[in-house]
């Protein structure tokens, strides 16, 4: 089973971020607390933001993320270390989950701002009709004529820009899975093949199909026809991983072993939060706000596989999954899971 993705806005209200401001003065709890550092304490736990050690990415970082908000606050109440920390994710490119009927404001913002850095921007297309099975994410749009407009508008707004979009994450695995009904099936594929034809009619734009992770479809032949009937050989690739925490090695291994199957198709991973791989032991929900995880690889186009383009940070990491293991609604900004995400990243 896969992570549940969030349909979010990436604008923080005001009563949103006073509430940051709030939780940067007094801290936060949850099931699974990050370790904090007090006010004013621990300069030795300082950590080097990701500018001072890692290649710059080709991938836009959007300066008014909701991570960036929270490193404002931390360090305006002098949490000078867990700010430090959070940098790990503010100062990353993460992908943008345009939310709502209209998905023009969100991707138009995020052109805008990727064009003045001359950067690519990252894109998660998540609003098929039936998404997620009535779970955590449950939404998108209400029939097929709404999707295709929806995706019409959501290429338009992308226009000639440099951009990848991840289509329609667990769209495909929930097919194959049975969660999706079979009297749904048929629509849904078309959707997706009508999808990828119209989003590559952009002339910069790479499209990867959703295709889950090795832990929830185990068997990779099962998703071949599916995917052939999603528009796969039309697409740039299949997105793997995405808001799961299956560790890179074995993402490699199903992709390859996938790709194998589909005439050497290419592949992203999200590697945003499998630095420690999955939670262990075969518990209930592990894919919902999991304890003890890390971030994992930057966001890079310099891979070590050749069928691999690129690891992303799909997920946003410090988004909630869900209303389980102590955390808030999926796609709410959560601080003290994003800060134990960073402190527990390998630097």
């Amino acid at each position: 089973m896969s992570g549940r993705r969030p349909t979010r806005s990436r604008s923080l209200t005001g009563a949103t971020l006073g509430a940051l401001l709030t939780l940067a003065a007094v801290g936060c709890s949850s099931a699974d607390p990050a370790p904090k550092s007090e006010p004013g304490r621990g300069k030795a736990a300082v950590v080097q933001g990701p500018a001072q050690t890692q290649p710059p990415s080709p991938y836009w970082v959007d300066p008014g993320s909701d991570a960036a908000r929270q490193v404002k606050a931390w360090e305006a109440a002098g949490r000078a270390a867990d700010a430090s920390a959070l940098k790990r994710i503010s100062e990353r490119p993460v992908a943008d989950w345009p939310a709502g009927d209209d998905p023009a404001p969100d991707i138009k913002n995020a052109v805008r701002g990727a064009a003045g850095d001359a950067r690519t921007v990252v894109l998660v297309a998540y609003n098929i009709p039936h998404r997620d099975c009535g779970q955590h994410s449950a939404g998108g749009a209400t029939d097929a004529e709404a999707y295709r407009r929806w995706i019409g508008t959501f290429a338009d707004s992308i226009g000639d820009a440099p951009a990848i979009v991840i289509l329609e994450p667990d769209a495909v695995p929930h097919i194959v899975d049975g969660c999706t009904p079979v009297e749904n099936h048929t629509e849904r594929a078309l959707l997706l093949s009508d999808a990828v034809d119209r989003l590559k009619k952009q002339p910069k734009t790479r499209v990867y199909l959703d295709a889950g992770n090795p832990a929830w479809i185990d068997d990779p032949a099962k998703l071949v026809a599916p995917l052939r009937s999603a528009g796969v050989a039309r697409a740039d690739g299949i997105s793997l991983n995405v808001s799961n925490f299956q560790p890179d090695n074995a993402v490699k291994a199903y992709g390859t072993q996938l790709s194998g199957l589909l005439g050497g198709t290419h592949f992203v991973i999200d590697s945003s939060r499998n630095g420690n791989g999955p939670l262990p032991g075969n518990r209930r929900d592990s894919w919902c706000n999991p304890s003890g995880r890390a971030l994992g690889t930057p966001p890079s186009d310099r891979t070590d596989a050749p069928l691999l383009d690129a690891h992303l940070w799909i997920k946003r990491p410090g988004d909630s999954d869900g209303p389980c293991r102590g955390g808030p609604s999926a796609g709410t900004w959560w601080p003290d899971y994003a800060l134990g995400l960073a402190r527990r990243a390998k630097a």
